[in-house]
């Protein structure tokens, strides 16, 4: 983690939101996976609603499923199915077998912890549905995560593979006021932080997938945007967002910008972000749906 020091802000600034940085960066996980689904819930039941299924599934996997943001929205536009979610991480599943619980589910949803980059998975069942979210850019090797999966699904199955085609944005242009452009330019340099340690993210999925043996019968790219109407949780959606971005960017920033966007997330302050009205997300995903032929 990259902390301030002095001389990229004042004092103040720089120990409160190295603070805010080192406090959140381990539960913020979980907490902007919650509130992702949340604020996104009618975009993702759109990308779901799109996909080119033959007949509803009955057996679905949920490949790094987080929270359960896909889960539980795939669980409802197929109330027959049952679904398997995996994950490498225990308190992403324990999370999602009480949202699952919550929603009257849990009898419908198999929990699995694992390393998805692990040489041979557990036992998956033979889906007639796949879904990755924003997860394949993870994996150590894709290539070999997109052979288990053509492996696993049943034939004539559906692998649904969904990436961001970038981060949410949630400021105007000209916002703030002290640094205008500031998102921008914090965008940048996590695009650059992420093609260093993130080499798969932007990936060219449609060829990958075809090179294992799937024939993509459709893409699509599908925007949101969001405003006002949901300002408090849009509001924690882009605290929660912009704390975590400030973890791979500060290092890069000039002290004006840095001391701008500690401004915007001190929760104290009547310049933070979750006191503002004008916030939108805008964000963009784009989805293959491939067949085991």
């Amino acid at each position: 983690m990259n902390h301030p020091s002095p001389n990229h802000a004042s004092p103040h600034t720089a120990r409160h939101g190295a603070h805010h940085a080192h406090e959140h960066t381990a539960g913020d996980h979980t907490e902007i996976l919650d509130l992702d689904a949340d604020v996104l819930a009618e975009h993702t039941a759109s990308l779901i609603a799109w996909l080119p299924v033959e007949t509803s599934p009955r057996r679905i996997v949920d490949l790094g499923c987080g929270t359960g943001a896909g889960t539980l929205a795939l669980l409802k536009h197929f109330p027959e199915a049952e679904l398997t979610a995996v994950d490498s991480s225990a308190a992403h599943l324990h999370r999602l077998g009480e949202k699952a619980a919550a929603a009257g589910a849990a009898d419908r949803v198999h929990l699995v912890e694992t390393d998805l980059d692990a040489t041979v998975w557990p036992e998956l069942g033979r889906p007639e549905l796949v879904w990755a979210s924003a997860s394949l850019h993870h994996m150590a090797d894709p290539d070999r995560t997109l052979e288990h999966v053509h492996g696993l699904l049943a034939p004539g199955g559906l692998f649904a593979v969904v990436e961001l085609a970038g981060f949410p944005r949630f400021l105007p242009e000209d916002a703030p006021e002290d640094a205008p452009g500031l998102e921008e330019r914090c965008h940048a340099a996590r695009d650059h932080h992420h093609a260093e340690h993130v080499p798969h993210r932007g990936a060219d999925w449609g060829t990958k997938l075809a090179e294992a043996g799937f024939t993509v019968e459709a893409e699509r790219t599908i925007s949101a945007g969001i405003g006002p109407t949901r300002t408090n949780a849009v509001g924690r959606y882009a605290l929660s967002s912009l704390r975590r971005m400030r973890v791979s960017v500060a290092s890069a920033l000039t002290a004006r910008d840095l001391t701008a966007l500690d401004r915007l997330l001190d929760t104290d302050s009547p310049h933070s972000i979750l006191h503002r009205g004008d916030l939108r997300v805008r964000t963009e995903r784009t989805v293959w749906a491939a067949r085991r032929t």
